[in-house]
């Protein structure tokens, strides 16, 4: 039986196209099943033409996609990544690069970085190494390691009426990403908040 596969582009206003585009040329070659493909694509342009897609889902529709997937293709971003650990999901993060107009800046270079560094995805840093991630997350990729719930993970999950956010991550990438100061002050007051309850 084939692996589903779930691609989250997320809903911000930059194109990925080149991660589409990657996917359906692997199509082609029959490296995977179209069939088993689902993209969710927001802002991009590029229309798939060997896969189903919508550009964006509603949060029950986004829930069923997760719940069919084996494995999730994501960009970058935070919130895509743990949502997709925390499901038990075989992860591979691509990231969104400038140089192509997919982001303002690399930072998801570092972050992706800091997810492989706690052994929770497979990183993919370029698509064209595409093929290979999805190879490695089938046939080689042990996530046993972490629960689905995290209660195993080192630096942990904290969990605020309903905001999750990797303490550690926050810490490396914070010189990296100019909002996550403004984020961290946010999250220390939700803290003291519910601490003085």
């Amino acid at each position: 039986m084939n692996e589903k596969i779930f691609i989250t582009l997320g809903s911000q206003k930059f194109q990925f196209n080149r991660l589409l585009i990657a996917v359906d040329k692997l199509c082609e070659k029959k490296v995977i099943s179209g069939e088993d493909v689902f993209a969710q694509t927001g802002y991009s342009d590029y229309v798939p033409r060997n896969y189903s897609y919508n550009n964006f889902l509603d949060r029950d529709e986004f829930s069923v996609e997760m719940g069919k997937a084996d494995i999730v293709i994501t960009h970058g971003g935070t919130g895509a990544i743990i949502g997709a650990v925390k499901k038990g999901k075989k992860v591979i993060a691509v990231p969104r690069r400038a140089k192509y107009g997919e982001h303002v800046d690399d930072h998801q270079l570092q972050l992706i970085k800091q997810f492989d560094d706690l052994n929770l995805i497979c990183p993919c840093r370029d698509t064209d190494e595409l093929a290979e991630a999805i190879e490695t997350v089938k046939h080689g990729y042990d996530y046993t390691l972490y629960n689905k719930d995290f209660t195993v993970m080192d630096g942990g999950i904290i969990e605020v009426d309903g905001y999750e956010i990797t303490q550690y991550l926050l810490n490396a990438i914070s010189c990296h990403i100019k909002m996550i100061p403004s984020l961290m002050g946010y999250i220390l007051f939700r803290l003291e908040k519910e601490n003085s309850k």
